[in-house]
């Protein structure tokens, strides 16, 4: 797999962050990475609603630790968006990405993010590419360290820091009681309200996602989204050895048989029309379409709001594992998988 090009970036958009020349120029930059943080999220969600309930349970818990994460960049990337004036925008058509399909900013040319099932070639064939560093820490059993020259997801939100010190304090007008900070610890969400605070932020999306340079774990115990996928595929824990690091840890069973069998990549055409799963599955798509004008509204002048988001997240929870244990057709064995679609009007 060394032959296949990690996630590139666009060089141009790179550039068009350099040319900012004011904070009005840098709102697309930002929400962009709204909606890349938010891209990764249905993807990661339905591999993990696809495991039926009580079986890999380790697998769910740590997919579920990456999902939140994610959810706390797209937080994190809509605050210093408020900050600077911006407003971020969550519930339209265009900001839910086509899947099949790739990630937003044309981000790993070549890559197709799928709706699929559970399973560890999906995780080895997109997930870890989604998260791969800049510089891959070469692992035991795991893959090693390549060259590269083009930019990153890592290099984009880089070029972001540089362009917020260049523009410097003043481009933050906003104060934090428009900005969501609750549900995340607070040493990870805090009020964007300078430079400093907002370069701190953008650190801990890129260490969360990548790592470090020299440490593949964002905090103790903890691997970075790339490392913690390569647990699940290589079905052992990260640890620390005394030549490097290794998936030698304890077992992260996965049990295969432990997975609805969910079409791939749903659609609603695919459910017979006036049936129980068309309308479980145009029940799901309209709880995501609440949720999506839910946050819309926390991001926009009312922070409280994120309480109801959370509470439609779990609602929409329920209504995917009722979707995925209910087959297309009655006596069938391939069943039904949740649609991400924005419908106005929910």
């Amino acid at each position: 797999s060394l032959g296949v090009p990690m996630l590139k970036i666009d060089p141009q958009i790179i550039r068009g962050i350099e040319a900012c020349a004011c904070k009005e120029e840098l709102h697309q930059y930002l929400q962009n990475a709204i909606e890349l943080e938010h891209a990764t999220i249905p993807p990661y969600l339905t591999a993990m609603y696809s495991l039926m309930p009580s079986k890999n349970d380790e697998v769910a818990a740590l997919i579920r630790s990456i999902v939140i994460e994610e959810m706390l960049h797209m937080t994190i990337s809509a605050n210093i968006l408020i900050a600077i004036g911006g407003k971020p925008r969550i519930n339209h058509e265009k900001f839910v990405p086509q899947y099949p399909g790739p990630l937003p900013m044309g981000i790993g040319q070549g890559l197709i993010v799928p709706i699929k099932a559970f399973s560890r070639e999906l995780v080895k064939d997109v997930f870890m590419k989604i998260e791969e560093p800049e510089d891959p820490i070469p692992i035991s059993d795991g893959r090693v360290a390549t060259t590269r020259d083009f930019a990153t997801i890592g290099e984009f939100y880089a070029a972001i820091q540089l362009k917020i010190h260049e523009l410097g304090n003043q481009i933050f007008v906003v104060g934090p009681e428009r900005q969501v900070l609750s549900w995340f610890d607070s040493n990870l969400l805090f009020p964007i309200v300078n430079v400093e605070s907002a370069n701190h932020a953008i650190d801990i999306i890129v260490i969360e996602g990548e790592g470090t340079h020299t440490d593949p774990f964002e905090t103790p115990g903890v691997p970075a989204h790339y490392y913690r996928f390569g647990e699940i595929y290589y079905g052992k824990t990260l640890i620390q050895t005394q030549t490097g690091y290794a998936y030698g840890g304890v077992p992260v069973p996965f049990d295969e048989h432990g997975v609805y069998p969910m079409v791939d990549n749903p659609t609603p055409s695919m459910y017979p029309p006036g049936s129980y799963v068309a309308m479980l599955s145009k029940t799901f798509t309209s709880g995501y379409s609440s949720l999506l004008n839910a946050l819309h509204q926390s991001f926009n002048g009312s922070p409280q709001m994120i309480d109801t988001a959370i509470g439609l997240m779990y609602q929409l929870r329920l209504q995917a594992q009722t979707l995925l244990s209910t087959p297309i057709e009655p006596g069938g064995t391939q069943t039904a998988g949740p649609v991400f679609q924005y419908i106005p009007g929910e």
